[in-house]
């Protein structure tokens, strides 16, 4: 296992590699947005990474309450942290290149203002996970992330469904849809590089996870061998 961690971690940084040097060196200049349109290439992996991460967490959530599995109760809050990790990156990046385009930081649109709820909706289920003392806390937990999930599809769909601020989307379909060949392939690689580094971290922040968790059970197991 800790082999093949390694592995995945060194092509996973290769990975990234190669798609830095694709955005930023191969990848012509965009015409219009000028080089501001390079945050594209990572703007857009990390919308991916962040979707991925809570469909994980949902899928693990869906376990937990069926099965209770402290595995799944894990993968659960690995999945959602690193999810809003991603989820931030997109909401940082996506301003700094709405400014030099649109004129303006922020609009109140579908798409933007989806996207807040939905950082919103794992901010809380991580408060929920680190301060509430109830015992139930994993149970309500799962189902504020099984509903929150919800809101992913809202969110994909949203430039599709409304009239929005935000561009239509530059791949599989749209009337602004095609982007130049090496664009497209810088692109690719990039969702690729961030796919793996996204699982990569939750695999890390899970192997922690359940390490914290089997201290805890020894930190009981030994309170409850005193009080005998």
């Amino acid at each position: 296992m800790k082999n093949a961690f390694v592995i995945f971690a060194l092509a996973t940084l290769a990975l990234l590699s190669y798609g830095l040097y694709m955005a930023l060196i191969v990848a012509p200049t965009e015409a219009t947005m000028g080089d501001v349109q390079r945050i594209f290439y990572y703007h857009v992996p990390s919308a991916w990474a962040a979707f991925l991460c809570f469909a994980i967490n949902a899928v693990a959530s869906i376990w937990y309450l069926a099965k209770r599995g402290v595995k799944a109760d894990a993968i659960a809050l690995a999945s959602a942290e690193v999810g809003v990790v991603f989820c931030t990156i997109v909401l940082i990046t996506g301003p700094i290149w709405a400014r030099p385009v649109w004129g303006i930081w922020w609009t109140w649109d579908a798409r933007l203002t989806s996207t807040l709820v939905l950082w919103l909706i794992y901010v809380a289920y991580l408060m929920l996970r680190r301060f509430s003392s109830s015992g139930r806390a994993p149970v309500l937990a799962a189902t504020l992330a099984i509903f929150g999930f919800f809101d992913v599809p809202f969110v994909y769909l949203s430039i599709r469904i409304f009239r929005t601020q935000h561009p239509q989307p530059v791949m599989g379909g749209g009337e602004n849809s095609g982007l130049d060949p090496t664009m497209a392939h810088a692109f690719l690689w990039n969702l690729l590089a961030f796919t793996c580094y996204c699982l990569l971290v939750i695999w890390m922040r899970y192997r922690l996870q359940v390490a914290e968790q089997a201290v805890e059970d020894a930190h009981a197991e030994r309170a409850l061998g005193e009080r005998a």
